[in-house]
Formats: C-alpha cells, sequence, structure tokens
C-alpha cells in the first residue's frame, strides 16, 4: 500500500482523468489526509470514489489478515521455543520462574486473541456467503415471515373488536420517569430493538469502514445504484441510512404523516416492548387495553434483515421490500447491520450532527467519511446546528406544558416539577425578549418597541408603518446578551439540555397533545371525570384560539387541516433544540430577534458563526475525510473556514482538480461585456434596473435564440429581478420576438411543479428538434440562482445548448446575519490578497452560486454547449481566476458584441456540420 496502486477496478475503460482521480484519492486515503477532490458532473465522479475509496480498503483489509497470520505464526512459534537463559538473564528482583509465567501469560493471551478475531472473521464471512448463495434459505425465511404476517393480521382484527369497550387507556405511559441525578451518566448505545438478554447477539464490533454521506436521498439512491454497477458490487457489505419516515414499513405508523410523530410513535412502542410486566398478588390490576408494540420490531427478525442486507446491496426501494418480506423493520435493522458494514451511506445531518450520530450508532474513531456534493459543506453545517422558535411555537409550548404539569402534577417526582418550571420560565423569557406576554393570543399582539400592545383590525396602516421604521425589526446580540435580555441567565441550560435528553419530555408532551388535542381528534373526556375536562378544556381552548382566521374569507380545507396537523404537534423539539443552540460559546454565535408586528409572526434564531468548531471533531476523529464535489471553487475560503479554524494544518491537507472528459471544441464560454446596440453590460443593484439595461438584456437573448438551437438556459440573480426584467419584455414586446423563436417557460415557484414544467420544457425541445416546430427552434427557460433548478437538474445534450447567466448573484449585503457574518471572520480569520475575510466571503459566495448553475449543461463526454456570461465584471482576474479550471482554460472575454457573436454562430455551425 506504501506504494499505492496502478490499476483500479472499473466496470469500463476508465478516463485518464478518473485513472488520476482514484490515485490521487487511494493516496490521500492511505496517508490519513484531509481531501478536497473537485470532478466536473459528467466526468464520473460517483464510479472514481467508489472504486478508489473500496480498493483502497480492500487493501487495507488483505493487508492486515496478513499481518493477523504473520504474528499468529510469530507467536506460537515463541511461545513453543522460549528461550530459559533469558529468564535467568533478567535484572529484576522478581524470582525467575515468575518473569517466565508473566512472559509466557502474556504470550498466551496474544495467541487467544489473534486466533478469536480470526475464528469471528471467518464466521461472519462463512454467514454472509451462506446468504448470498442459498436460495432456499431465502425461500423459508420468506415463507416464516408470510406466516407471521398473517398472524399479525388476524391480531389485529381480535383488536379492533375490542377497542369500543375499552377507549379510557390509562396515561401512565405519558409521566415522565424520575429524574435521578443531574450528572451526566455514561452514554450508551441504544438501539430499543431487543430484549437485555440478546445484546450480546446484537452488538458487535466495528470494523473498518468508509461513510459516504451527500445531501438528498435522492443523491444517496443514485450512487448506491453506482455501487451495483461496480466490480464490488458482490462482494461490498454496505448499508444505507434514512430517518424512520423514510424506512418505516408499519403502515399503521407511516399514516402518522410527520416524521416527529412516527418518531415519536416508534418509540412509545419500543418503550412497550421493554416495559416487564408486575407479577405483585396484592398489586391491583389496571384495566385498559393492552399496549400496542410493534410487530416488526422481533429480534430473530432484525438479525435475519442485517445479514441479508449485509450480503448483497440495495437501495431504499429494496431494502423496504425486504423489510415487508421478512416482517422485519429496516430502520432498526440498518442499524444493527453497521458495526459489520464495510460501506455506510447516509444523509449530511448523520454524520455532521453529533447527537444524531450517537443516536444512530454511528462510530467515527479511525473512520473514513466521504462528504459528496459539499460545495456548500460550511453553509450546511451552520444550517444543522442553528436553531429558530416563532412566537406561536413559544406560546403554544408553554401553554402545553403547563397544562401537562398541572394534569399529573400530583404523580410528578419532585426533581422532574422543579426542571419542568424551569424549562417554563425560560420560555416565558424567550417570549418576553420578542416583546410579548405567554397567556394571550400571539396573533392579537404587537411586538413594537419592546412593548406589548393589542393590533386592531380598524388600525391605522400608516401609524404601523411609522414604528416600523423608527424601530429596527431585527435586532443581533451575543448569546449572553441575549440570556440577559431574556433574564434567564441565571438557568443552567446545560442542565437543562440533560434532562430533555434524559427524560424524553419532547416525546411525553408529543404525545400527551396527541392524544388530548391532535390530529384533529376531540379529547377523550368522560362525562364522570369533570376534574379532567377542567385540566383538558384550557388546552383545547387555545389550540382552537389559535386557529381562528382574522379574514372573514373561508379556508380551503386543505389548508384547515393542515393548520390544524400543525397547532396539534408539540413544538417542544424546536424549543430543545435552541436551549442546546443556546449552550455554545459566547463568540461562535449569535442570537438574531426578529419582530414582525405581532407576536406570532415574531421570531428568535441562534446563528452559528463559526461551523468549523462542530466539524472539528470529525476531523479529529477520522482517519480521513475527503471533501468532494463537482465544483469546489473557490477552495480559499473553505480550507480558511472549515480546515484551518479547526486545527488542521496545511500538510494534512490535500487537493485535486481535474478537467473535464469533453474535448475542448465542444465548450465555449464567452464573457461579454456590451450588448449589440454598445452599451455596457453592469448590472449593479444601481444600473440594473434601468430600461436600456434591460432592453439591452432582451436584444442579447434574441440573438442567442436565433443561432443556438434546442435549449436555452437564462439564469437571474433573484426570483425579484426575474419577475421585473419579464415584466419589462412583456410590456416592451420582447417576450413576443421571443416566443417567436423558443416556446418561453419559467421555474415555477412550487417545488411541486418543477417535474412538470422540466417534463414540458424536454417535450418541447424533443418536438422541434425531431419533429421540427415550424419557426420555433426549441425552448427557452428563465431559472434563478440558488433556485430549484440551478443545483442537481441536468440540462444535458439539447436540453441545454447554451447558458446565459445575466449579472453577478451577490447576496444582500444588507442582511443583518450576513453582515455578522462578514464582521465574525474579519476578527478571526487572517486577511489575504488585498481583501478582507468579509469582502472574500460575498465573493465566493456569488461565484460558487455562478459555477453550480453554469455546470448544468455539459453532462458526459459527448455533450457540447455555450455558456455566455452577461455582465463586465466577470472579465476580472480575480473573478475569472473562481470560475472552475476547465471552464477558466478556455474563456474568452468580448469587449463587443460583435466577435462574441460570430464566435457563437460559428461555434454551433461547425457543431451542425459535423452532425450531418
Amino acid at each position: 500500500m506504501e506504494n499505492g496502486r496502478s490499476q483500479f477496478p472499473f466496470p469500463y475503460q476508465a478516463y485518464t482523468i478518473q485513472e488520476d482521480f482514484m490515485r490521487s484519492l487511494y493516496s490521500a486515503l492511505d496517508q490519513g489526509k484531509v481531501g478536497i477532490f473537485e470532478s466536473p458532473t459528467g466526468t464520473g465522479k460517483s464510479l472514481s470514489l467508489i472504486c478508489g475509496a473500496l480498493s483502497w480498503l480492500t487493501d487495507l483489509d488483505n493487508k492486515r489478515k496478513e499481518e493477523a497470520a504473520v504474528r499468529l505464526q510469530e507467536s506460537e512459534t515463541s511461545l513453543s521455543s522460549s528461550d530459559p537463559d533469558a529468564s535467568s538473564q533478567s535484572s529484576s528482583a522478581e524470582p525467575d520462574w515468575i518473569s517466565s509465567f508473566v512472559q509466557k501469560k502474556a504470550e498466551r493471551d496474544l495467541v487467544s486473541k489473534l486466533k478469536e478475531d480470526e475464528i469471528k472473521r471467518k464466521k461472519r464471512e462463512e454467514r454472509l456467503e451462506l446468504i448470498r448463495n442459498n436460495v432456499q434459505l431465502k425461500y423459508a425465511m420468506k415463507r416464516k415471515s408470510c406466516e407471521e404476517d398473517e398472524a399479525f393480521k388476524l391480531l389485529q382484527l381480535s383488536k379492533e373488536d375490542q377497542t369500543g369497550a375499552e377507549a379510557n387507556q390509562d396515561d401512565e405511559d405519558l409521566i415522565i420517569a424520575e429524574y435521578e441525578s443531574d450528572e451526566e451518566s455514561k452514554s450508551k448505545n441504544r438501539f430499543s430493538v431487543a430484549e437485555e438478554e440478546d445484546d450480546d447477539e446484537l452488538v458487535e464490533e466495528h470494523v473498518t469502514k468508509i461513510y459516504y454521506c451527500s445531501r438528498t436521498h435522492s443523491q444517496l439512491a443514485q450512487f448506491v445504484h453506482e455501487v451495483q454497477k461496480s466490480p464490488f458490487s458482490k462482494d461490498i457489505r454496505l448499508v444505507i441510512m434514512g430517518s424512520r419516515q423514510n424506512l418505516c414499513v408499519n403502515e399503521e405508523v407511516r399514516r402518522l404523516g410527520s416524521i416527529q410523530r412516527i418518531n415519536d410513535r416508534c418509540l412509545e412502542m419500543q418503550k412497550n416492548k421493554h416495559e416487564k410486566p408486575h407479577h405483585d398478588e396484592g398489586a391491583k390490576r389496571k384495566r385498559g387495553p393492552p399496549k400496542s408494540v410493534c410487530p416488526y420490531n422481533k429480534v430473530s427478525a432484525l438479525q435475519q434483515m442485517r445479514d441479508e442486507l449485509l450480503g448483497s446491496v440495495l437501495d431504499i426501494e429494496q431494502l423496504l421490500k425486504l423489510g415487508r418480506e421478512t416482517h422485519s423493520c429496516p430502520y432498526y435493522a440498518t442499524r444493527l447491520a453497521v458495526p459489520q458494514a464495510q460501506l455506510v451511506v447516509l444523509p449530511y445531518q448523520m454524520v455532521l450532527h453529533e447527537a444524531t450520530r450517537r443516536a444512530a450508532g454511528i462510530q467515527l474513531k479511525d473512520q473514513v467519511v466521504i462528504i459528496d456534493e459539499a460545495h456548500n459543506l460550511s453553509d450546511t453545517l451552520s444550517c444543522i446546528h442553528s436553531a429558530e422558535l416563532s412566537g406561536a411555537q413559544l406560546c403554544r409550548a408553554h401553554s402545553q406544558l403547563s397544562q401537562y404539569a398541572e394534569r399529573f402534577r400530583s404523580r410528578l417526582k419532585a426533581k422532574n416539577v422543579m426542571y419542568i418550571k424551569q424549562v417554563v420560565f425560560v420560555i416565558e423569557g424567550l417570549v418576553r425578549a420578542l416583546g410579548g406576554k405567554v397567556g394571550q393570543n400571539p396573533q392579537s399582539q404587537s411586538t413594537q418597541a419592546g412593548q406589548t400592545t393589542h393590533i386592531h383590525s380598524q388600525a391605522n396602516i400608516w401609524q404601523k408603518r411609522k414604528l416600523l421604521f423608527f424601530f429596527p425589526a431585527t435586532e443581533m446580540l451575543t448569546i449572553n446578551n441575549f440570556l440577559f435580555r431574556a433574564q434567564i441567565d441565571n438557568i443552567n441550560l446545560f442542565k437543562l439540555h440533560r434532562y430533555f435528553e434524559k427524560s424524553m419530555i419532547s416525546k411525553k408532551l408529543g404525545s400527551f397533545v396527541e392524544k388530548y388535542a391532535g390530529s384533529g381528534m376531540t379529547p377523550h373526556t368522560p362525562v364522570s371525570s369533570t376534574k379532567e375536562n377542567r385540566r383538558t378544556e384550557g388546552l383545547n381552548r387555545y389550540l382552537q384560539s389559535l386557529h381562528v382566521n382574522e379574514s372573514t374569507a373561508p379556508v380551503p380545507t386543505n389548508v384547515q387541516q393542515g393548520s390544524l396537523e400543525t397547532l396539534a404537534a408539540s413544538p417542544m423539539m424546536q424549543v430543545e433544540s435552541f436551549f442546546m443552540a443556546l449552550t455554545n460559546s459566547n463568540a461562535d454565535g449569535r442570537v438574531v430577534i426578529h419582530k414582525q408586528g405581532n407576536l406570532s409572526e415574531s421570531s428568535v434564531k441562534f446563528l452559528l458563526l463559526n461551523p468549523a468548531v462542530h466539524f472539528a471533531q470529525v476531523l479529529k476523529d477520522c482517519r480521513s475525510v475527503i471533501i468532494a464535489g463537482g465544483t469546489m471553487q473557490p477552495v480559499s475560503d473553505f480550507k480558511q473556514e472549515l480546515l484551518f479554524s479547526a486545527g488542521v494544518g496545511e500538510e494534512r491537507i490535500a487537493e485535486f482538480s481535474c478537467g473535464h472528459v469533453i474535448p475542448p471544441e465542444n465548450l465555449l464560454p464567452i464573457v461579454l461585456c456590451s450588448g449589440p446596440s454598445g452599451q455596457e453590460l453592469d448590472f449593479t443593484y444601481q444600473n440594473r434596473d434601468s430600461p436600456r439595461m434591460m432592453d439591452e438584456t432582451g436584444r442579447i437573448l434574441s440573438n442567442i435564440c436565433n443561432v443556438v438551437p434546442g435549449g436555452v438556459v437564462c439564469f437571474f440573480p433573484s426570483y425579484e429581478y426575474s419577475k421585473h426584467i419579464v415584466d419589462h419584455w412583456e410590456s416592451a414586446g420582447v417576450l413576443t420576438r421571443l416566443a417567436n423563436k423558443k416556446k418561453i417557460f419559467q421555474e415555477p415557484k412550487k417545488a411541486n411543479q418543477v417535474e412538470q414544467v422540466l417534463a414540458e420544457f424536454s417535450r418541447c425541445i424533443q418536438r422541434c428538434t425531431q419533429q421540427g416546430g415550424g419557426n420555433q427552434t426549441g425552448a427557452l427557460l428563465f431559472s434563478v440562482v440558488g433556485g430549484k433548478m440551478s443545483e442537481g437538474i441536468n440540462f444535458s445534450d439539447d436540453l441545454g445548448r447554451c447558458v446565459v447567466m445575466v449579472g453577478m448573484p451577490y447576496p444582500n449585503i444588507k442582511s443583518p446575519e450576513l453582515q455578522e457574518k462578514m464582521s465574525y471572520l474579519d476578527k478571526h480569520l487572517t486577511h489575504s490578497g488585498g481583501k478582507s475575510p468579509g469582502q472574500a466571503l460575498i465573493e465566493n459566495l456569488c461565484m460558487k452560486a455562478v459555477n453550480q448553475s453554469i455546470g448544468r449543461a455539459i453532462r458526459h463526454r459527448g455533450d457540447y454547449s455555450s455558456i455566455v456570461l452577461c455582465d463586465r465584471r466577470y472579465s476580472r482576474p480575480g473573478t475569472l481566476a473562481k470560475l472552475p479550471a476547465w471552464i477558466r482554460s478556455h474563456t474568452r472575454t468580448h469587449q463587443s458584441f460583435g466577435p462574441a457573436f460570430a464566435a457563437l454562430r460559428k461555434f454551433f455551425v461547425e457543431k451542425k456540420q459535423k452532425l450531418t
């Protein structure tokens, strides 16, 4: 391994850049480096990651087996031929026979351990091989699961017959267990899947593995499909992980819909399973139906599914199918399989968030982590560890927790009561910081001037705007200053956070709300129990008051149902996250108080300024971390903000960047400094709204559409500007001219409409290019940088023959959060290149967004496309340097429109001649 590898298994003949990628990756993993790998989309990055990383892992396993065999042989030889003279020569004060005994015992123990490890490894490999090849065993397991399924259905039918008679279920499961100590106990690996006596069978030692994580489940599924196509598909032990919402196969639980309710119900079923019945003869038997447990969570079924998913590479859909066939839970089976898995595929959050890692049983010590699609890793870390609460959520949490404490006051232990009161006190402080009061409808409370007034429907609109002008709506505070402002600085938030974790109060409160006011169900209040009626009617009345709409217009049924579900759900999980965020270092974050006129819409948000503080533990624990993406440029701020700030030295960082697989003549990037009439293209905020600038942009697009076949994708800096310029074009007749050549599509505002727009866009282009569309030669799509179509969407072949970038998408410099981030970087990072870190952040955010958008077009070796950057500022050397190398090396700057248009026309004429 010291000399690396020259050949890598690959499903087809690898490109030269893929071979270079795999060699560099192999070397980085072998040397324990933090690697930054950039490979443009369409160059086979996923397969290169798979084959390079798994080749290294295979070699490492083989090397360790050989070393273990040599050590075993040497130890046995040493044990059988011990030199008695060596003991006599010892200078120790101990007698010779004692020294000899101790030495031989140590050697025997080492031999025994090596033999035991070898036996375990062979047993594991034999078991997996048996599962892979034994078809009869699979049929037997499937038949057994079918029988269990039938038995479960019969049991469910018998339970349904009893529900009418026994509807009064006891509240015992809603009571928080006694909280014994404030000290943090030793961490336990709790899977909640097996009885105590079965723990030894289920928990195994972790082998060396690779954790691969990406942003979305669709990207993870695509990666698994690439593994299935690779030469390692038959031998690798792969596990794909996800949330309960994605992996649950219990239809009764899945029907709950929201992820919080699914989690609560699942945990409740696990608790019911582990509860042991009391057999005291004198104890009074409680009436009511038996507590339900999940039929998919049985030890034998989980072990069976664990072994089967380790024996073959399965994606999410195949995993769910296997879970239904074997009548076992994919969520818990995948967690059981993690220790023996060699490749674990999972979302960002499960690796980057410490509490989630711990809950999922993920151990990073001496392991490898590959983070794909990592161009926004810094923002992702900040988002994962930030938290926000609205005034409505705070008031709802306060009301629910108060109702809970009142209802079970006589049944809660003293320490629980004390901590619940502290939580209530902190929530009251947060509401007070927003300028409101608990116990009143937050929709009717104004938060202006730090005092509470009521907004009346006949209020003077101008007076409200005047208040908003004189009293800033957003305020930024350090953590300590915010704690003083909210008057909660005397509360130990670390202890409260531990109490949340140990008592599971968020789950208990969620179950309480769901039982008495959730899901549109009326709470069960027997006529004979008037005391219970009084205790729950306040909660119900409060929830109903929040749902009252001030306007008289009828609300659609679907909106009403969604609102009811939102109100019924407990916001305590969000409250818990916010409490945890406030335990960050005072210098690493800020609290943003955002007032929106009334308390309900106002919010308090924790903003993480230093994502390196949470990434540092990952970098410290892992043997190697690989950060990969299609467009990682610019990497300077990335290294400064995430790596150097986390204590990683320059010597541990390895960088790799490659070109594209397309030939140079298949790409035409142009920087356009002026339009057809000579108007200089300067889309600064002050100039971009001028009619002359918008008209010139329309003329540029018209000329482009005249010579570009197929699809043209035009990116605007923001939704606001897109709407503004399109409205101007419509009134000026520009849209009509454009529509004569290309059918016009616009990026939809709703995410669920994206697929439909893309399908129509694709069909239109296919019809025009294959059958002829009359005067129309394709389609024109108006999109937005950072929108729904700037990432993860492929405009390959005729879908994206030209990508036009209008202006430079700089972020809003007036944003208080961005200004605070800039100020933090200027204070903590070194200045370089004559610019402050804050200024560099603004430019890097802009160019990262540009790089993501213009990378949508070229997707494979035979593809070709043009890129037109419409703004003179792109011609600056510093800006050009931040384009991806494979684009930058071919970019040509044109000060006038004529030569640029001639180059564009020539490019597509030559492509047309080659095709014919």
